[in-house]
């Protein structure tokens, strides 16, 4: 892809984004605010005996979000393991236990971490009623944790933060069913495949016989990049050319993973009755996002020595038709959204260009973030971003006209702190238990060296925030990765859920407080500035030793 083709597209991606900004950031404002209720939705509520009128505190939606994340655990991993007696299973035996418990966590929690080829170990049942169900639930919890945070600035002493319920249905049934159905029409006409073939055997032009798969891909596909869940249907996902056969297609999978959570900065201004707040938060994440992208596209262009330099840059990992530069726009975008989705293999970027995807996941992920999770985690970001302005000018901060006392800060401060903890937690043990580390060095790690030590490290950074994607160089099908990874995936995903909520509560649970003179303006390029600035401090000082150890030391042999 050259240059000029590549700043058509990047032209076209944010002419896209631009234009569904404001009428899919309204649209999902309403979808939440609104009292009217569809008829299939009321059937629904009927049918779980849900009041949808009924409002909830904090600790109740907590607690509707793990009991029905519980719950889709358990029915995926039957599925997984009731797999041999399912309709259309193509043969496939059942998925083993520590697979199937790792599988499981990994959808449910929008991870869709994969220890095994997902075309040679799932049947279409498994897949569709398994996999792509969860594709769409996870993503509404995502996005209805995000709205009770928004509600918790727009209420005035309700204590309530909404029905998780109705959120989740909504969520569902309004915005990613509808979108997901047009989307994979229009990956269908870019030639993603949709069928129910099986494995067909034809002969090459060799005259060996190649088994050739089929499946149910682009319905999966559309709500895999919509709901930045990121799990392939294929071992190679959006680099296989069934699911992403052309530049063009890769465009519009790229724009899926950022429609949303570049839209929901204008639904969190609206709904607080703002949008200049929207605006705000908006351009914190495109200011992220653009200096992430340029850093990663500068480091695989120059290449990291004299052979790729001499080849035109460095090509390993990646797909001819995409090029260097639509396989950075892909990396950054699914990194920086919680995707997971690859369509060129990290494990081969350069060392410091590898480092950026990693870092990325780093900072959180809120530059936009996942469907929900990163408009919550950037959120949180302004509301320390506003405690350290506070302490500057010596004054009680104040967002949005609630103050931030210690509490707050408290549940920001947690949050923050939970998956940088799991990352090092994970990392260390996986070094620091000598039989643990044995089984890691002989059978996960096949690149050894400070770039083993990356693909582990970048395991434990995708699993706990929750992102997906890996190295490609990490046999993680072992009965310590399985165990470890689904628990760091677990706990980073609902325990940062447990402290958003909580904040919610608390600020819902507050009064207004009318703007003075010394209030910080957090609409302003002045805050802009201070909330970016968090995110970089807040992650170089909690990374940098451990990027040292791994892919710093290997960029800077």
């Amino acid at each position: 892809m050259t240059f000029w083709l590549f700043l058509a597209q990047a032209a076209t991606l944010v002419l896209l984004l631009a234009l569904a900004y404001r009428p899919l950031g309204d649209f999902m404002a309403a979808t939440f605010t609104s009292r009217k209720d569809l008829r299939v939705e009321r059937g629904l509520y009927r049918l779980i005996g849900v009041d949808p009128r009924n409002q909830q505190s904090w600790p109740a939606y907590f607690r509707g979000v793990l009991a029905f994340s519980v719950l889709g655990v358990l029915l995926l991993y039957v599925l997984q393991r009731a797999q041999a007696i399912l309709p259309y299973s193509l043969g496939l035996p059942a998925v083993p236990e520590g697979l199937s418990f790792n599988t499981a966590i990994s959808f449910v929690t929008n991870t869709n971490w994969q220890s095994y080829s997902p075309e040679v170990t799932l049947g279409y049942t498994v897949q569709l009623a398994g996999l792509a169900v969860q594709n769409f639930l996870s993503a509404a919890v995502g996005i209805a944790v995000a709205v009770a945070l928004v509600r918790g600035f727009a209420a005035h002493r309700t204590g309530t933060i909404g029905n998780v319920w109705v959120d989740v249905t909504r969520a569902t049934l309004r915005i990613l069913l509808p979108f997901s159905i047009v989307f994979a029409v229009v990956l269908i006409a870019g030639g993603v495949i949709q069928n129910v073939n099986g494995f067909q055997h034809v002969t090459s032009l060799t005259g060996s016989t190649v088994t050739i798969p089929g499946g149910p891909v682009a319905s999966q596909e559309a709500i895999k990049e919509l709901g930045t869940n990121g799990g392939g249907f294929f071992n190679a996902n959006s680099a296989h050319p069934f699911e992403n056969p052309t530049a063009w297609t890769n465009l519009v999978e790229i724009f899926l993973m950022l429609v949303i959570p570049f839209s929901l900065p204008r639904t969190f201004g609206t709904m607080v009755g703002d949008k200049r707040q929207g605006y705000a938060i908006l351009s914190a994440m495109a200011a992220i996002f653009v200096v992430s992208l340029t850093a990663l596209t500068l480091f695989e262009l120059q290449g990291g020595g004299t052979a790729t330099q001499a080849a035109g840059g460095a090509m390993e990992g990646k797909e001819q038709r995409f090029g260097i530069l639509g396989s950075t726009l892909f990396g950054t975008t699914s990194t920086l959204t919680s995707t997971g989705a690859v369509d060129s293999m990290h494990d081969s970027f350069t060392p410091l260009g590898g480092m950026m995807p990693m870092l990325n996941m780093m900072t959180g992920e809120v530059a936009p973030g996942g469907v929900g999770s990163g408009l919550y985690g950037m959120l949180v970001i302004a509301i320390i971003a506003v405690f350290l302005a506070g302490l500057m000018v010596g004054r009680t901060p104040e967002y949005l006209g609630k103050k931030i006392g210690s509490r707050e800060i408290k549940l920001a401060s947690l949050y923050i702190l939970t998956t940088p903890a799991l990352v090092l937690l994970g990392t260390g043990l996986s070094f620091a238990i000598p039989a643990i580390r044995d089984n890691i060095e002989k059978v996960s790690i096949w690149n050894p060296g400070q770039h083993g030590f990356s693909e582990v490290l970048y395991a434990f950074t995708s699993a706990a925030n929750n992102n997906g994607s890996a190295f490609a160089g990490l046999t993680a099908n072992t009965p310590w990765l399985n165990a470890s990874l689904a628990t760091a995936m677990f706990l980073g995903r609902f325990v940062p859920i447990v402290f958003v909520l909580a904040l919610a509560g608390s600020l819902a649970s507050q009064e207004k407080v009318p703007a003075t003179a010394g209030t910080l303006p957090t609409y302003r390029p002045q805050f802009v500035a201070l909330v970016v600035g968090t995110v970089v401090i807040v992650a170089a000082l909690t990374y940098f030793p451990v990027l040292a150890l791994g892919p710093l030391a290997e960029g800077l042999v």
